[in-house]
Order: C-alpha cells, then sequence, then structure tokens
C-alpha cells in the first residue's frame, strides 16, 4: 500500500517561516554581496590611511624596490613575522612605479611561503583546522598546481595550509614556487594598480 508523502509532511511552523523569511531577506543579500563591500570599504579604509600618513609613506619610496622585495618576503614568512604586505604593496603602489611594484613583490611572496612548505615537508606545524587543511590537502592532492595558482592570486587567509598541505604531501619545490608566481604576481600588481588609481581619484578631494 502506497503511502501519500504529502500527507505525512508536516506544515512549517509560523516561527519556522519568520526563520525562512529572515534568511531570504536579510542573509541571502549578504551573502551575495558581502563579500564585494568588504572589499570596497577595505581599499576605501587603506588609501585613507595613506592619504592621512603620506610623509611617512615616503620612507617606503626611499627604500625602493628592494625594500618591496623585502618586505613582501618577511609579509608571506607568516610563521617567523607577521607584516601586513598587501597594505605595503597598495601604499607602494601609490609612491612608486606600480607595474614594477607588484612584479617585485610577486617575486618576494613565494620566497616566504617557503617557511609553511618547509615546515610541511618536515611534519614540524601543528594545525589547528583540522577540517579546512583536510579539505584544502585533498585540492592539492588532486589539482595541485591550479589549487596553489588560485590560492596564491585571491587575497585570503588560507594560503598558509595550502603551503603546509604542498610540503606534506611532497609537492615538486619548483611547481610549488612557479604556482605560487603566477598567482601571486597576478593578485600584486592588480593590488599596486588599485593603489595608484585610488590615490589619483581621492587626492583632489582630500587635499
Amino acid at each position: 500500500m502506497k503511502t501519500d508523502s504529502s500527507s505525512t509532511s508536516s506544515p512549517l511552523s509560523t516561527t519556522e517561516r519568520a526563520k525562512l523569511a529572515l534568511k531570504r531577506t536579510v542573509f541571502a543579500p549578504w551573502r551575495k554581496y558581502g563579500a564585494s563591500l568588504m572589499a570596497v570599504l577595505f581599499a576605501i579604509a587603506i588609501t585613507v590611511a595613506i592619504l592621512a600618513f603620506r610623509q611617512q609613506l615616503r620612507a617606503l619610496a626611499g627604500l625602493g624596490y628592494l625594500g618591496v622585495f623585502l618586505i613582501s618576503i618577511l609579509g608571506n614568512a607568516t610563521i617567523i613575522l607577521p607584516v601586513p604586505s598587501l597594505a605595503l604593496v597598495f601604499a607602494g603602489g601609490s609612491v612608486l612605479n606600480p607595474l614594477l611594484v607588484g612584479v617585485i613583490a610577486g617575486l618576494g611572496e613565494p620566497l616566504g611561503e617557503l617557511t609553511g612548505y618547509v615546515a610541511g615537508y618536515g611534519g614540524s606545524v601543528a594545525i589547528e583546522d583540522g577540517a579546512r587543511f583536510e579539505r584544502i590537502k585533498r585540492w592539492m592532492e588532486r589539482r595541485g598546481f591550479l589549487t596553489l595558482f588560485v590560492l596564491s592570486a585571491i587575497p585570503n587567509p588560507v594560503f598558509d595550509l595550502a603551503g603546509i598541505a604542498a610540503g606534506v604531501l611532497r609537492f615538486p619545490i619548483t611547481k610549488f614556487l612557479v604556482a605560487c608566481w603566477l598567482g601571486k604576481t597576478l593578485k600584486t600588481v592588480t593590488i599596486a594598480y588599485l593603489g595608484s588609481l585610488s590615490i589619483e581619484l581621492l587626492s583632489p578631494w582630500l587635499g
């Protein structure tokens, strides 16, 4: 004897319908536009900070491209010394040639990422977010080069896990560096040009 599934399913309660409506009206737009909004706010905040501390940023120009290179290495060697290197690339694009800033930073960042790779290779690192690490490790097992390239090209907090996973899996170090270099150069050139463009657009209004 067949049973009618529609007759056995209970209708949504008033509270459940209210929660569903809240998700559709409030959380759905945030999921769609939240990341873009945060990126815009971050760019504006960095730009205003650069304009407010222009004299201090001239010191970066004084260091020149060697300074950009060294800061990019340190900024990505997060196991040793966390440095906001992307903010400095953004700032460097406003006081130096943005193309050269991006290219040089793109050369330095993969060298900094070797700290995570070596830690994973030697098995000398403890992973707190085990579930996320295992997911990224599976990506590395299937499409290692592509995973490294994509995570390098997009500013995100999980690339260190990919670097560690690459070391754990004994991913060839040459391919690791090439994938990081391609992705990070794309990212740093873009950020350096955004820094240059932001200064040009906002300077007339901020004096």
